[in-house]
């Protein structure tokens, strides 16, 4: 009888987007953003017997009103005060979310808390999407 292999955990985390942080080039994250995943922190978990239910991404308000959307490069780069769940969106993902609640961001922040952090204006991390 075989013995049955743990299966590797999944990794929440994009290398490729670390690394262009790392350099501030926003040519490589551009390049991370179209072809890897992004981690955002979910209000809600998806539903995992249904692999289209995505769960509900986490956005940041603060007293004025203005929206940021908080995205990682790997989810070790989350600080602890966000809820504790997390997503890998696919750039698909990521893109049909901004187009629908993008007018609504004000900002976009690429791990906020480091070591790297970078910020972009939606219609920027949409213009790097569609490049």
């Amino acid at each position: 009888m075989a013995k049955k292999r743990k299966a590797a955990p999944l990794e929440f985390r994009n290398t490729q987007l670390a690394d262009a942080l790392q350099t501030q080039d926003m040519a490589a994250v551009a390049f991370a953003l179209r072809h890897g995943p992004t981690v955002v922190p979910l209000m809600k978990p998806g539903d995992r017997d249904n692999p289209l239910d995505v769960g509900e991404v986490w956005t940041y308000r603060d007293d004025e009103g203005r929206v940021a959307l908080l995205l990682f490069s790997d989810a070790a780069h989350k600080p602890a005060t966000l809820p504790p769940a997390v997503a890998l969106q696919s750039p698909a993902a990521l893109r049909a979310f901004l187009s629908v609640h993008g007018d609504k961001i004000t900002t976009v922040f690429f791990d906020i808390a480091g070591p790297h952090p970078m910020q972009a204006e939606p219609v920027e991390v949409l213009r790097a999407l569609d490049a």
